[in-house]
């Protein structure tokens, strides 16, 4: 913890912000829940597989409203134990092919567990006890569990497509296109299951059920910010995830880009990717600003505004090539502190967005596009303030 408030000393702001967060109480949402699952075993399981496999995100779903906030644990352990499945290289891909396709009628299965993992695999230990998972959900009310079912029968067969070869070139995603619906099978559809969450449980309109594209857009952000920032954890794990019909115009070999000759090529190809995501701002901001429920707002608002801060960090910074960049413990903390209205979340999204147009090189290729794209999103801000 001492390097936590270390790395942001010469933050004021973060340091206030790191003090506040490490000393406030629980929450009322907090409180209550950790009230239920004192006298629920099974649920309480549930949550500790929850806290296992995020933290991040266990510590937004657990601040959801009491209507809202099972729902949404039980949704992200079932994609989460799907994800492991499609992630574990060491499966044989006739076996992951057939559970990713039948993923959405296992959950069914009172009972079931699966232990047939790679002892490596990061969340093994979460298919081993999935009759705890399984089981939870079938308490929870119809409309949710068709919404997660319905989001895990598209989710498992888009995965299993691309496990087979669909849509990519042997180990790597071809075009941009293709890069877009990869990002919607893994992230896009989360963004329509959640929509579909709020408003089964009665806290947002049914309208939000029809915002398919926002939904969706949502969830490409998130995913594509964190894909460029993880570049070389993939390279090492022999995964690839950037579209040649990007990458390909700055080098012949994705791997390219971490040699020190190649370091202009690999600057503009950065700039590049970022440019791509630039232009999902406009419809993220949009979807936020149509939310009215407190803790769906604040679940939304938080990690997108984490993805522009690694959007920001990763934009120019050749780091990316060679090692795993984070944005800092302190900067993260003050803006969960902030992210709980739209004036604030868009005052966070220009000050980074800011900081991505002071650092555009008026000689890479891609400037006069990435001032475009800064633009559409200053107007778009102007809008919604207005």
């Amino acid at each position: 913890m001492a390097q936590v408030f270390i790395d942001s000393i010469t933050k004021p702001s973060e340091i206030k912000a790191l003090f506040q967060y490490k000393f406030a109480g629980k929450s009322p949402s907090a409180r209550r829940l950790q009230q239920t699952l004192a006298k629920d075993a099974s649920k309480k399981r549930c949550y500790f597989y929850l806290n296992m496999t995020s933290r991040s995100f266990a510590a937004v779903i657990q601040e959801l409203d009491d209507e809202l906030r099972d729902a949404v644990c039980l949704f992200y352990l079932v994609l989460r134990g799907l994800d492991t499945i499609e992630d574990d290289m060491t499966l044989p891909l006739d076996r992951k092919v057939d559970l990713l396709r039948s993923f959405d009628q296992i959950i069914f299965k009172e009972g079931w567990t699966f232990n047939e993992n790679g002892p490596n695999e990061k969340d093994r230990e979460l298919l081993v006890h999935f009759d705890v998972v399984i089981a939870e959900f079938l308490r929870l009310k119809p409309e949710f569990q068709k919404v997660i079912a319905n989001i895990t029968k598209l989710m498992g067969n888009g995965m299993a497509d691309y496990a087979t070869g669909e849509h990519r070139e042997n180990t790597s995603v071809a075009t941009i296109a293709d890069f877009d619906l990869y990002c919607h099978y893994v992230a896009g559809l989360v963004g329509h299951g959640l929509s579909d969450l709020f408003a089964a449980s009665g806290l947002e309109s049914d309208e939000l059920t029809k915002e398919k594209e926002l939904s969706n857009t949502m969830g490409l952000f998130l995913q594509k910010a964190n894909i460029i920032r993880d570049y070389r954890e993939d390279l090492d794990d022999g995964r690839q995830f950037w579209p040649r019909e990007i990458w390909g115009k700055y080098a012949d070999n994705f791997s390219d880009f971490v040699k020190p000759e190649h370091k202009v090529k690999a600057q503009q190809c950065l700039s590049n990717m970022v440019l791509n995501v630039l232009n999902h701002i406009p419809s993220v901001l949009t979807y936020l600003s149509k939310l009215r429920n407190q803790s769906v707002f604040n679940f939304c608002a938080i990690p997108q505004v984490m993805a522009i801060a690694t959007l920001s960090l990763v934009f120019n910074n050749l780091n990316v090539y060679q090692r795993n960049i984070k944005i800092r413990k302190g900067e993260a903390v003050k803006m969960i502190l902030q992210s709980t209205n739209m004036d604030n979340v868009i005052t966070i999204f220009r000050h980074y967005v800011f900081e991505i147009s002071r650092k555009n090189l008026s000689n890479d290729p891609n400037f006069m596009e990435i001032s475009m794209a800064i633009g559409r999103v200053s107007i778009c801000n102007c809008d919604l303030i207005g």
